[in-house]
């Protein structure tokens, strides 16, 4: 049965990063970058509450759609509030979370420090002291409450967040 693992955490977290790397080890899985689609659905994002409703529903609707046609998927998307990972998991059969958990401090480091950001928008961390809607400082970020997997990536290098990834959900 073709799965689908959402990878949340904070902006900066290592969720791209992370999908790259298990991608590689698992190239049956396409990747679905909020990111990347947010640029085609809403070229001028505002990223009011309204536009973000939008735009998840729509990654977890072409996730439910590939899985369905038989692909396994990755869901790289911060996904702040429960109710859009939750939603996923009622309408995908198998469904996993992965929380990558890292402290806000440690994510806006490495946000200043990162060359490639797979499409996400630069200066996120800066941009909240204007107002931006940045997850974790002036929206909220809702933990999840039960995923099937945490990694803290201030403490687990890419290669090893594989290696949890692939242990706890029995994927090799």
């Amino acid at each position: 049965m073709p799965k689908a693992i959402w990878i949340t955490g904070l902006p900066g977290s290592g969720k791209s990063t992370v999908a790259e790397a298990f991608k590689k080890r698992h190239p049956e899985f396409v990747i679905l970058r909020m990111d990347e689609l947010r640029k085609i659905v809403t070229p001028k994002p505002s990223y009011s509450e309204t536009e973000r409703e939008l735009v998840y529903r729509c990654i977890v609707y072409t996730a439910k759609t590939l899985t369905g046609l038989g692909h396994d998927v990755i869901i790289d998307a911060t996904g702040n509030m429960r109710r859009w990972r939750e939603l996923a998991r009622e309408l995908i059969p198998d469904f996993a979370e992965v929380y990558l958990k890292c402290s806000i401090s440690e994510c806006r480091r490495r946000e200043r420090l990162r060359r490639e950001t797979h499409a996400a928008p630069r200066d996120i961390y800066e941009k909240s002291k204007k107002g931006w809607p940045v997850p974790g400082v002036t929206v909220p970020y809702e933990e999840p409450l039960n995923p099937e997997v945490v990694i803290d990536t201030e403490v687990t290098d890419i290669e090893g967040a594989v290696r949890i990834m692939e242990a706890a959900l029995k994927y090799r």
